[in-house]
């Protein structure tokens, strides 16, 4: 196979071999832990601008399929992975992930260390990267890579969100109907609102909050999406709009919104949340749900007075906010950052992580329960 080299912006560099398409790419350099699931991480759109690093070593094994994918094509920077299995066999198969990777120009390198480029992201935090296939310099590379944006750069939000509204129809008998701000949504939220009697107006992210309150919408959703909160300003000021109107769930990057909406502040993780296998707590009873991640920037702690080096915080603890007391719900177990919290007083609630699970464990799908909950009139977790 053709070599290819991974450089990071501090010069550390990563030989291997050529995946998918030929060419160059750049990014941050971020790792994901789960063991499978690789498909829809390619075409997660909070993904955007990302270069991605999977650190189980058998990727492809299964091929790819028309039904699992998260959006309408792959939405990654690049791919990294250890090793490339020679044969790839599902029932569920229609192809193989490096003629995949190929077809969408997603440039990618295998045969890579990824256990030393995992624990050097680790220690040293994510940064910009380049994977290149064309030969070219590493010290090259590497100058090319400190040139790169940063993901902290400018609104990525546009690059992923729809260009006009779609209507995603309920499973079945429609029992509410849900407008959905498009940061970055995923397909498996939509079935998941679906299966629960929601049919789903899907907005672009610039939509005006008078839209879907004119509509009549018996709630909003506020999906995912890639980059910097603080960039997203129209989403934070159409929210404020809309919260205390209609019931509000958001979660990854609508939850950073909503938490700016509040009045309260964002910042960003070392090397961020990935995979599909983070213990998160929901303090309300004190039960263990693992869960699918995938954020680079937290709400911060500092507001609900604890520090997430010194544990956990208690049950109960509560922000005071420009829109009344933000009450935390979950937490992360590995870092004791915020995963959950909720505005009672405005019948609205968030959480961090993906509780479509798109991929991952189901732990988390009761979120979706709580939403309807609300839409009821009553309280997201009575």
């Amino acid at each position: 196979m053709k070599p290819a080299l991974l450089v990071l912006e501090d010069g550390e560099t990563f030989e291997g071999e050529a995946l998918g398409h030929a060419g160059s790419t750049q990014g941050e350099v971020v790792f994901n832990t789960g063991m499978t699931g690789y498909q829809e991480v390619l075409t997660d759109p909070s993904y955007h601008g990302q270069i991605v690093v999977m650190t189980y070593p058998h990727i492809g094994n299964y091929g790819v399929n028309p039904e699992d994918p998260e959006s309408s094509e792959p939405q990654v920077s690049g791919f990294v992975i250890r090793n490339l299995p020679a044969v790839w066999s599902s029932w569920r198969a229609s192809g193989g992930l490096e003629q995949y990777l190929a077809d969408h120009r997603v440039v990618g390198i295998t045969e890579v260390d990824t256990r030393r480029l995992t624990r050097h992201i680790r220690d040293k935090g994510a940064m910009r990267g380049v994977v290149s296939t064309l030969g070219e310099d590493a010290e090259a590379l590497a100058g090319r890579a400190r040139q790169a944006p940063s993901i902290s750069d400018g609104d990525l939000v546009g690059a992923v969100t729809g260009t006009e509204p779609l209507v995603w129809p309920a499973t079945g008998k429609t029992l509410y109907r849900v407008a959905a701000f498009d940061f970055g949504i995923k397909h498996n939220i939509l079935r998941m609102l679906a299966q629960r009697g929601c049919e789903v107006a899907v907005y672009p992210a610039r939509t005006p909050a008078s839209e879907p309150l004119a509509a009549g919408a018996d709630g909003v959703f506020v999906s995912n999406g890639p980059g910097d909160p603080k960039n997203v300003e129209y989403g934070v000021k159409e929210l404020r709009a809309l919260l205390g109107k209609t019931p509000v769930f958001g979660i990854c990057l609508g939850h950073q919104l909503m938490a700016l909406a509040a009045g309260l502040s964002t910042y960003k993780l070392p090397f961020g949340h990935h995979g599909a296998n983070h213990p998160v707590m929901r303090l309300i009873d004190s039960q263990v749900e693992i869960s699918t991640q995938n954020h680079g920037f937290a709400v911060s702690e500092s507001a609900f007075g604890y520090d997430p080096s010194a544990g956990r915080p208690e049950a109960g603890m509560a922000a005071g906010t420009s829109l009344g007391p933000a009450r935390l719900t979950h937490v992360n177990l590995n870092d004791q950052t915020i995963e959950g919290f909720e505005l009672a007083d405005q019948a609205a609630f968030s959480v961090q992580y993906h509780p479509e699970a798109g991929p991952g464990p189901h732990d988390s799908r009761y979120l979706f329960d709580w939403f309807t909950n609300l839409m009821e009139g009553g309280v997201a977790h009575g």
